[in-house]
């Protein structure tokens, strides 16, 4: 063995809160094997606070965070293990530093209508980021450059219908014995920073 490792694939869903990032994730997650994290997670105290109480994180808290997801994805990349990432990922320059992890990452992005996703969100519980931050959010999204690897796909579509498209679309091989998630820990990303 020359310490050579399998191929990987490290696939970014991304979009506004609400959007059904983490639970599209979630879903490639059980279908593939890939392993799962949701961003959210990765945020400090101090940004979890601020979404809490209504405002919205600025690039300043947003670039620690980012690099952590990108390392994140890097580590599974050593360790030949492949990736599914619920993150907004709203900006290029947020993308872009994602991509700074492993050799290449895909995005997903779920896009739709703000009333549909306002309802969404108002529908939520026990989330803390609040549905009057939509908006803000809406107006730093940049959607996905032509050369950025990718494809949007509608919010408006069924959970199933989204993870088929992109399993199909992106050509993932049905979970193994092997790759399938070890259970809840491994689908909560709770082993995320090892």
């Amino acid at each position: 063995m020359t310490g050579e490792h399998r191929p990987t694939r490290h696939i970014v869903v991304m979009g506004v809160s609400g959007a059904g990032k983490t639970t599209v994730a979630r879903g490639i997650s059980e279908l593939t094997g890939l392993r799962f994290a949701e961003a959210d997670e990765f945020h400090p105290e101090a940004n979890v606070a601020r979404m809490r109480a209504g405002f919205p994180l600025d690039d300043a808290d947003r670039w620690p965070w980012l690099r952590d997801l990108a390392a994140w994805m890097a580590a599974r990349h050593a360790e030949g293990v492949s990736t599914v990432l619920a993150c907004s990922a709203l900006k290029r320059s947020y993308r872009d530093v994602l991509r700074q992890g492993p050799p290449d990452v895909e995005f997903i992005h779920l896009d739709g209508s703000a009333e549909l996703i306002r309802d969404r969100m108002t529908r939520r519980t026990n989330h803390y980021m609040s549905a009057s931050l939509l908006d803000s959010q809406r107006a730093i999204l940049e959607h996905l450059d032509l050369e950025e690897s990718g494809m949007v796909l509608e919010v408006a579509l069924s959970p199933d219908e989204v993870v088929a498209a992109v399993v199909a679309r992106l050509g993932l091989p049905p979970a193994t014995a092997a790759t399938r998630p070890a259970g809840p820990a491994a689908l909560a990303g709770l082993e995320r920073k090892s």
